[in-house]
């Protein structure tokens, strides 16, 4: 039996369906963990093919063991919650201390092999987003090195549809009217959309277990973008010009938090970000994602297509 968590979130969802869609596991096979209600009418379809929905919440660990007994394999996404990282959080107070509660609950019910989701920069990272995953990482090694459990980290490429984040919180898509979008550094980043890493992430959790035990895998395509070529693919869609315009660290936390309104905390925190793209932590060079596509007779999807995507 799998156990998934955040099968509800962008990741968890498009790797649960990816399963199901390519009858990768038997849904009978799969415990769908959810922070949501398990009787909402959003889980008929899944309750329709006697996948098993159960209650979790990392602030309770009972819960947590109560949505993963009976299973050998749980599938572990990091959890949301951005803030537990803020002030720089000493370790176990980051969001580290949501996946240690799952990782340990996971062990008193006799979970045996536990899949990872990390990111895709370097390790060690300048980029504050990465700290919990990091840390995190070097639990599970801690505890496979005490014989306590068997892990599987799947760094999960920087994804297609997240580059307004990356692209100075440029969300509003159509309706921004920036010319200009202040960012705080440029790299190249190996983007890779949602659906390529849902796929070879349900192919890995499909396969047996020690093909890929003790390992720390990338699953990004290997064509890079910059924040500048996003630039000018925006400019190519929307049909006016759209500068980018690298400025210092503070530059960057003052312009987001005094002129467009946005959480210091959350700002400083992201804008770590910039340096480990300077740095290069996000050209990832892994061929796992794309000799798996392969496999199956699929490329990548560029980025390009899933800007024009989102701005049409």
């Amino acid at each position: 039996m799998l156990a998934l968590t955040s099968a509800t979130g962008k990741l968890g969802s498009a790797v649960l369906n990816a399963i199901l869609d390519n009858n990768l596991i038997d849904p009978k096979e799969i415990v769908v963990c959810t922070s949501s209600d398990p009787s909402a009418s959003r889980f008929d379809g899944l309750r329709s093919k006697n996948t098993t929905i159960r209650f979790n919440n990392f602030d309770d660990p009972a819960s947590l063991e109560a949505a993963f007994a009976g299973c050998d394999s749980l599938f572990l996404v990091s959890t949301p919650r951005i803030s537990m990282d803020y002030n720089d959080a000493p370790l176990w107070k980051g969001r580290e201390a949501h996946h240690r509660a799952a990782i340990d609950a996971a062990i008193k019910v006799r979970v045996q092999h536990v899949y990872y989701t990390s990111l895709g920069f370097g390790n060690p990272s300048k980029a504050g987003v990465m700290r919990a995953h990091i840390r995190t990482e070097a639990y599970l090694n801690e505890l496979r090195e005490h014989g306590k459990l068997e892990y599987t980290i799947i760094r999960e490429g920087l994804y297609n549809e997240s580059w307004p984040l990356y692209f100075g919180y440029y969300f509003a898509l159509k309706e921004d009217k920036r010319d200009e979008v202040i960012v705080a550094g440029d790299g190249p980043i190996s983007w890779t959309s949602i659906p390529d890493m849902a796929f070879c992430t349900a192919k890995i959790l499909s396969e047996p277990r020690d093909r890929w035990a003790g390992r720390t895998n990338y699953l990004s395509q290997s064509m890079t973008w910059t924040l500048k070529d996003i630039a000018r693919i925006v400019s190519e869609v929307r049909g006016r010009r759209v500068e980018l315009k690298i400025a210092s660290k503070k530059e960057y936390e003052d312009f987001y938090v005094d002129e467009m309104g946005m959480e210091r905390l959350s700002v400083e925190w992201w804008s770590s970000t910039y340096d480990a793209l300077e740095h290069g932590e996000c050209d990832i060079k892994d061929p796992t994602l794309e000799s798996m596509l392969k496999e199956a007779s699929r490329k990548p999807k560029p980025l390009d297509e899933t800007i024009q995507d989102m701005l049409k």
